[in-house]
């Protein structure tokens, strides 16, 4: 069993990533959606302004390895992709549960390439302006996600288009899997 923590910006490729990874056949548990679970039980809006900013309140409150500690136990016994590590605390929690199993893979793709894939996909959580994209980055950044792509075991980087990427995540799983 591998366990692979998927890290990067927001816009980077990581869901393209995941997605060549489901078809390879692993697991993919997303921190994304603990948060998203949780902040719907407690009546919290589907905003970006209102999920992240929840996101950042259980950090404070609790720590901020609490997503990781609320993930790891739905990690199964497979290969699995773990999308969304945003801190060094959580890549902690990840390499105490699984051990030299775990390694970190940071998908890495400038400002300028991500803003308007942000904008393009459409989702909820798309800024509405350069301002709005600033102040997430700030906010992620903020968690220790830059420290995080900086000390991965693999960074990959996404400038191209979206072929060529899969085809690199395509080549890096297969490896990776053994």
């Amino acid at each position: 069993m591998g366990v692979f923590i998927l890290t990067g910006m927001p816009g980077a490729g990581k869901e393209v990533f995941v997605n060549v990874a489901k078809g390879l056949g692993f697991e993919v548990r997303r921190m994304g959606d603990v948060v998203r679970a949780e902040a719907a039980k407690q009546g919290i809006t589907s905003s970006d302004q209102g999920v992240g900013g929840f996101a950042h309140n259980e950090r404070e409150l609790y720590g901020y390895d609490i997503w990781a500690k609320r993930i790891v136990p739905l990690v199964g016994d497979g290969d699995t992709i773990i999308d969304g590590c945003r801190g060094l605390s959580e890549v902690k929690v990840f390499k105490n549960a699984f051990g030299t199993e775990a390694k970190v893979i940071a998908i890495h793709s400038a400002p300028s390439t991500r803003y308007p894939r942000l904008v393009s996909r459409g989702r909820y959580d798309a800024p509405k302006n350069m301002e709005e994209f600033e102040e997430r980055d700030r906010r992620e950044l903020g968690w220790g996600l830059g420290d995080t792509i900086a000390l991965a075991d693999v960074v990959m980087v996404n400038e191209g288009d979206k072929e060529a990427f899969e085809r690199d995540a395509n080549a890096l799983l297969k490896v990776l899997k053994g």
